[in-house]
């Protein structure tokens, strides 16, 4: 069985978040959905269509993250970048548990999703809110050829 064409996956994937079809919305998400890293809103900006208006561009991206689609990855630079959620995250249940790692190098933030963010046991009177793990080192496109 043929996997389906990347148009109709931007679709089901709006559809299935309730999300209208918009060309902002489908631009937005094959850019994202083709990155191998996590992109700021200026990376999205010089890969979208020149008319795409930077406000609709950030609403969309808000729109997305209310449902699941996308998460924020934050670094020490506090530049918000944005990336990909897995299948299983919606509105209802967003799983952002894995790690992230920044490469020092080309400086890009990858999601580990096969590495998830160990359990931590806080002191008592302690409750934690979110949940963040960003590991720094060189990425595999980086590493000096062995």
């Amino acid at each position: 069985m043929c996997a389906a064409p990347a148009s109709d996956r931007l679709a089901q994937t709006l559809s299935r978040h309730g999300l209208r079809q918009t060309p902002v919305r489908r631009a937005v998400l094959q850019v994202l959905s083709d990155s191998a890293y996590a992109l700021s809103g200026s990376e999205m900006e010089q890969q979208l269509p020149a008319d795409t208006d930077r406000i609709t561009l950030y609403r969309t991206l808000k729109s997305f993250e209310e449902k699941g689609l996308i998460h924020r990855v934050i670094d020490s630079t506090d530049i918000i970048r944005y990336a990909s959620c897995s299948v299983e995250c919606s509105v209802e249940a967003h799983f952002d548990n894995h790690v992230h790692f920044k490469c020092t190098a080309c400086e890009h933030i990858y999601c580990l999703n096969q590495v998830a963010i160990p359990a931590v046991t806080l002191p008592a009177r302690f409750e934690a809110v979110s949940r963040d793990y960003l590991l720094a080192g060189v990425c595999r496109e980086c590493q000096p050829a062995s």
